[in-house]
């Protein structure tokens, strides 16, 4: 099986919520990381997402946490993060 991660940073100017965390998640930088595999047989290169990630604060002072989110909901978040910063 052949894998690919592709590692990203995103900010966020407000606080934010997202399903599946069980609190509001502060304004600023966070990494996610995206695997993927190799879809095997066809004629040209293309990959299927196996899990998205981000790594956030832990609920304890000083600690991160990896958690698995919805690629979809972590646009949404996104969305309204940019909607709140043009004043809509």
């Amino acid at each position: 099986m052949n894998t690919r991660t592709d590692r990203k940073t995103l900010t966020f100017e407000h606080p934010f919520h997202l399903k599946g965390i069980d609190r509001t998640l502060p304004a600023g930088s966070y990494q996610v990381i995206t695997d993927e595999e190799l879809i095997e047989g066809l004629s040209f290169l293309a990959y299927r997402r196996l899990s998205t990630m981000m790594v956030v604060p832990g609920k304890q002072a000083s600690s991160i946490e990896m958690v698995t989110i919805d690629p979809l909901e972590l646009q949404a978040a996104q969305d309204r993060d940019a909607a709140i910063s043009r004043g809509l």
